[in-house]
């Protein structure tokens, strides 16, 4: 019998009370790229729940293959060709990583399913940190950049390494002086952040909910065009850095897949998409709803690995292409 997946009780939570006639693929296993806790972790365990709570699959496992910023996963789906029971949580970490990783698998390779959600990226500080806004924080940074330790639970060229970046760039530092450090997925940036080992972190909104929520986090700015509801902070272009920029994290499938076991995997996501148990988990963990699907997603991937090679350049950081 098939090992049950044990969700991690942060997860539970976040999906909690997110019916039964199954007509997704019957042994459905998700493949997460990186490290329990990660952000990527928390939306492949809320799609497993949402799936069996929408009665479309019965308990997908979930299971975690990290290693070389999610590329150590992409080659492993790549090499599962033709497997239509395997899906791999992703997103625009993966789509870096292929670039500085110089990744022999590439997204290019893979079968696209949907994009699902989008969410902006947090600059945040602890508590009794001194940084009251973030015109402090960067009243400091500016003054002293090499002596700031800037944590985000990304590789370079994942989500938070760039938004850090293209924050710091708008403020006037040059991202060449940055000095960030890498955290395996927003879990441990976040025990970072609380032992004072970096000064100030760059997260997602799902990551850091529940300590915002609670008050041990300050939120000194968002990423998004907009303010979020429930945030008690402005956006980076409020407070003077014409910065915008969100995350986004979809599924992808392996490579050459039949058609049936390709539309089976694309209309399964779709009634996802639909189900009351997935609109009530976007609700619950403040995700936008950035619903694309199969060519088109696709598409958008190709666009994103265009546009981060040249994100990539213009910041002076090696990449492949």
């Amino acid at each position: 019998m098939r090992r049950r997946t044990l969700l991690a009780a942060g997860a539970a939570l976040a999906v909690g009370g997110c019916g039964s006639r199954r007509s997704g693929p019957t042994d459905l296993r998700i493949m997460v790229p990186n490290a329990p806790g990660s952000g990527y972790d928390l939306t492949a365990r809320t799609v497993a729940q949402a799936l069996d709570a929408a009665g479309l699959v019965r308990d997908p496992e979930v299971f975690n293959l990290p290693g070389a910023s999610g590329t150590v996963g992409l080659q492993r789906l790549v090499y599962e060709r033709g497997n239509g029971d395997l899906l791999m949580l992703m997103g625009l970490g993966v789509v870096g990583a292929q670039l500085t990783e110089r990744a022999r698998a590439t997204l290019g390779q893979t079968t696209p399913v949907a994009r699902l959600i989008e969410e902006p990226a947090l600059v945040v500080v602890p508590r009794p940190a001194p940084y009251r806004s973030f015109a402090d924080l960067v009243a400091a940074w500016r003054a002293d950049p090499g002596a700031m330790v800037a944590g985000g639970g990304s590789s370079p060229a994942g989500p938070d390494h760039l938004a850090l970046m293209l924050t710091a760039k708008g403020v006037g530092i040059a991202p060449s002086r940055v000095r960030y450090a890498s955290f395996d997925g927003g879990g441990d940036l976040l025990a970072a952040v609380f032992r004072g080992e970096v000064a100030f972190g760059v997260s997602g909104l799902g990551e850091t909910a529940d300590q915002v929520r609670s008050g041990q986090l300050r939120v000194l700015a968002v990423t998004s065009p907009a303010r979020v509801p429930g945030v008690a902070a402005p956006t980076l272009r409020e407070a003077g850095a014409d910065v915008v920029f969100t995350n986004w994290r979809g599924l992808v499938a392996p490579p050459g897949l039949a058609a049936p076991a390709r539309d089976t995997l694309r209309g399964t996501v779709e009634r996802l998409h639909g189900s009351r148990p997935w609109q009530d988990c976007l609700s619950r963990n403040g995700w936008a709803d950035a619903y694309l699907v199969g060519d088109a997603f696709g598409e958008f991937v190709e666009a994103e690995t265009a546009r981060i090679t040249a994100v990539l350049s213009d910041l002076g950081l090696p990449h492949a292409g």
